[in-house]
């Protein structure tokens, strides 16, 4: 009998032990879900990501909880995400700003710190002026600052962000001294849009969906996006190369993430979910009823507009000396 009872618990503990490692190497995700967001809470970002959150939580069929920690311009949602452990429960929305990080001598939030997953979103920055401006189109708004450097001020947002590289950049890229329009920083683009219909500045670089309020109010309109294509939401505005001839777009792109080294099962259910849900016409809808287009872009495309997106705004960076 004796040995009878430990036959049966030795039985015991080798079913235990076969049923910890099927624990262990039970799918993913077998447990809630974690996506960080950089910014604060009712932002474009915010909204995206848990429109994303919600359609990943009916497809894999356990919670996907947004959480925001913000702070340092992005910087601290960036890190956090890099620095949580990698095995699926902690995923993030990146943004553009993680190109610019490393640049300004802020470490631990560069591209390779994380592992991609796909974008779903990039609305491209517009150029935008008053409606009465005395130039109709982009190509008459440049001869304007090379004729009158000093005398056409710019805003969007603050010094360094990325409305003020769009335009510094674009300039830059016109070999024109992005000084020769210079940058009045604001809170935003709201209250750059108050100053442009005031006439206290020429210029306002931010989208199209932040300065539609004034331009169907016929106060401004919106001379250029910077941006490959053209927009499905706005198809009559012109991309740069068709304004201006030269190829700049700085898309603010949101796109999935998890930290560098997350296992290749996460990354194929979630790069195969984000491509499902980006062709779901429900979610389309309710992305472009919120004034927001649906860009998706897969693992490896989306890593590759990353690096492309920083090499173009560090070089905006160093021609308004903000580069280290």
């Amino acid at each position: 009998m004796k040995a009878f009872k430990a036959a049966l618990a030795a039985s015991a503990i080798f079913v235990g032990t076969l049923g910890s490692v099927g624990h262990a190497f039970a799918e993913w995700p077998e447990r809630a879900v974690t996506v960080i967001v950089p910014w604060s809470a009712g932002g474009g970002t915010d909204a995206t990501a848990r429109a994303v959150a919600q359609e990943l939580e009916e497809r894999f069929g356990q919670p996907f909880n947004v959480v925001n920690r913000t702070g340092g311009g992005g910087l601290v949602g960036h890190i956090t995400i890099a620095n949580s452990g990698p095995d699926g429960y902690t995923l993030g929305v990146i943004t553009i700003e993680t190109t610019m990080f490393e640049a300004q001598g802020l470490p631990g939030a560069s591209p390779e710190a994380f592992t991609l997953l796909g974008r779903f979103n990039a609305d491209a920055i517009g150029i935008n002026v008053r409606a009465d401006a005395p130039y109709g189109t982009a190509k008459e708004l440049v001869e304007a600052v090379k004729a009158n450097p000093g005398q056409l001020k710019a805003s969007g947002a603050n010094r360094g962000g990325l409305s003020h590289l769009a335009w510094a950049g674009l300039l830059n890229r016109l070999e024109i001294d992005p000084q020769a329009a210079p940058w009045v920083a604001s809170d935003g683009s709201a209250p750059a849009m108050q100053q442009l219909a005031a006439n206290a500045i020429e210029v306002v670089s931010t989208s199209p969906a932040e300065a539609q309020s004034l331009v169907d109010a016929g106060e401004a309109k919106t001379l250029l996006l910077m941006a490959d294509e053209r927009s499905a939401l706005y198809p009559d505005i012109p991309t740069v190369s068709e304004a201006l001839g030269v190829a700049w777009s700085p898309l603010p792109f949101r796109g999935l993430a998890g930290p560098a080294g997350l296992p290749e099962e996460v990354v194929t259910k979630v790069s195969a979910a984000l491509a499902e849900i980006t062709k779901d016409e429900e979610f389309i809808a309710l992305m472009k009823s919120r004034g927001f287009s649906v860009a998706y872009q897969d693992a490896e495309t989306f890593t590759k507009t990353v690096m492309r997106s920083r090499d173009d705004l560090v070089s905006a960076m160093q021609a308004v000396g903000l580069a280290k």
